[in-house]
Formats: structure tokens, sequence, C-alpha cells
């Protein structure tokens, strides 16, 4: 063979080489873990998880064609989430989605080089997920529920007097070990009932029975009203949250709109549906080689208030005019 064929063909197969390896990338099936503490039939969480099915599939990811998702729900259960997050390192998927902050706590105790995407977290430096929101520097990034200086506590609260003026004591209900954020809207919700003249405190509850037990000490004397911070215990038990304060005829603001949606009587929060859909595209960039450490922790673009005007009549609360008409929604 000519020293000149020689070399030409030497350089076809080096030029081929990455072609050939990048097809190889592309057409095989990759695989993403999917952690959540919402159970299987929670339509509430499912609808999220449907959103960022549909993220995904706008991106070029069909679930069961070019990419396989393995779904573990703890419902609720620590001891479950615990067992599936070190299942689903076991299973070492190219990423894996983690719904709220103890399902990213739970595999960052079983791994420190997967990567992982999150939704659903509330203070990801503070938790330890993130070095920086800007530069995460480790195998973490993700979508945050929350805008990055969590004055949204101090909103809530305002929410309360505006809609119910008579409100002079507001508690913030949450669940410590699935909230260990919980200072991050606590410290500007009680900074906001000071300015307001109006006594703000937390009350931890961690069963039914407890949550039963604190709005019921609270309606004993008039002029309480309280606010349900975002955390999976508050989620899981909406519909009894929601109950109660229907029928000990207290005023609240909650966190999401699906609250409102099953009887609440005014939500101001992120539009969850978005965040997820949103959280796909970190997916896609990791599967596509990008690092979780060199992808910034993105905050939420959508903000909505939904008022239930139902619950109003029923609470007899005339709702100010103008809150009315900053709403996005008025369910009537």
């Amino acid at each position: 063979m000519r020293r000149r064929e020689f070399i030409g063909l030497v350089g076809v197969a080096t030029v081929a080489r990455p072609i050939v390896a990048r097809a190889q990338q592309a057409s095989r099936m990759r695989r993403i873990g999917l952690l959540t503490t919402f159970s299987d039939s929670d339509a509430l969480a499912e609808g999220w998880l449907t959103a960022f099915r549909k993220g995904l599939d706008e991106l070029g990811w069909r679930d069961g064609h070019n990419v396989q998702i393995d779904y573990r729900r703890a419902a609720g259960d620590a001891e479950r989430l615990a067992a599936f997050a070190k299942d689903l390192v076991t299973l070492q998927p190219d990423v894996v989605f983690a719904v709220t902050t103890p399902a990213v706590a739970s595999l960052l105790r079983e791994t420190h080089t997967l990567p992982i995407v999150f939704a659903q977290v509330s203070d990801p430096v503070g938790s330890g997920f993130a070095a920086s929101l800007a530069r995460p520097g480790g195998n973490v990034t993700g979508f945050t529920n929350i805008n990055i200086e969590a004055s949204i506590g101090g909103k809530w609260l305002e929410l309360v007097t505006q809609i119910a003026p008579a409100v002079r004591r507001v508690i913030m209900i949450y669940n410590p070990p699935t909230a260990p954020f919980a200072n991050y809207y606590l410290r500007p919700f009680e900074a906001a009932g000071t300015a307001q003249g109006v006594q703000a405190r937390p009350a931890a509850v961690d069963s039914d029975t407890e949550i039963e037990n604190t709005l019921d000490s609270l309606a004993r004397e008039p002029g309480g009203g309280f606010v349900v911070l975002p955390d999976t215990f508050t989620g899981i038990h909406r519909d009894q949250i929601v109950s109660l304060a229907a029928h000990y005829r207290l005023p609240a603001v909650y966190p999401f709109r699906w609250f409102a949606e099953i009887g609440g009587l005014l939500s101001y929060g992120i539009d969850s549906d978005d965040m997820f859909r949103r959280a796909a595209s970190d997916v896609d960039r990791i599967l596509k080689g990008e690092k979780p450490a060199e992808l910034p922790v993105q905050a939420p673009t959508k903000f909505e208030m939904v008022i239930n005007l139902k619950t109003a009549k029923a609470l007899g609360i005339g709702v100010p005019p103008m809150l009315l008409a900053t709403a996005d929604e008025v369910i009537e």
C-alpha cells in the first residue's frame, strides 16, 4: 500500500470513530430514575409527573422508546424513601429526578457522583445540596420552588390579614422532619407579623391528631388564622387541613393552587406544572453530556393567586375588591 493511501485511510478511520461513538450513544436506551415522596394514587403528584414527561417528550425523550423511567414512590414513608434511594443508585441510571427535599437528601446519603435533578425543593443551598445557586458545584441541580429571598413567607401572612382583617394570631403549620428548611420561610413570616402587630408563630405537627389539636386550639379564641408551609407532609394531608379549616371556620392561606381547588380559602405560590415541565430541560442537558455542577439552580418564573369565593362566603368573609382584582383565578 502506498504511503499516501495509508495515511488517508487512517485519517478516515480517525474521523469515523467519534461519529460512530456518537451514533451508538444516541441510539442506546437511556435511563432516568425518579424518586418522589408521594404515592402513585396521589392525583396531584401524578399530574406533576405528567407535566415532567410532557417536557421530556417535547425535547425528544419518550418513555419506553429512547428512555426508560424507573419510578419509586415512597408514599410519605421515610424508611421506604431511604430504601428506594439505595435501589435507584444501585441501578445506576444516567440521571435521577428527585421530587421534594427529603427525596434529594435520601439520594445524597447514597451517592455524590450520580447526577440528580430536583423539583419542589425550597432551600437547596441551606439544605447542603448546592454550593450556590449559580454554580451548584456537585452532582445536584434543579428547580427551587420558591423565590430566592423567601420573602413569600411574609407575603402569606400579609394575605391572611388582607382577606381577614380581624385576624390577630397566625400560625404556620409544618412538619419538621419533612421541612428541615422551615426557617427559610419562618423568618420573613415572623418579621411580617412584628411589622403588622400580629402574633406570628410556628406550629409543628407530625400526625393527623396533632393537626386537629393545633387547629382546635387556634379556634378556641377569636382572631385566629393560619398559613400552610409547603412540604411533603402538608401536601399529603391537604384534604384534612382544608376540611378542618372549614370546620373550625379559620381563614387560611396555602402555598399551592391545589389547596384552593379543594376548598382552601386562598392560595399564593408557584405554577407547579410549569416548574415540572421546565425540570425536563435539565434532565435533557445531562443526558446530552452536561454536568449538574455547571447547571445553575433555577427559580420559579410563574406565580399565581387563587381565591375560593365559595369558601369565603361560607366563612362570612367579604373579599376586598382589590384582592379579587389581583387574583389569577377566582373559584365561584
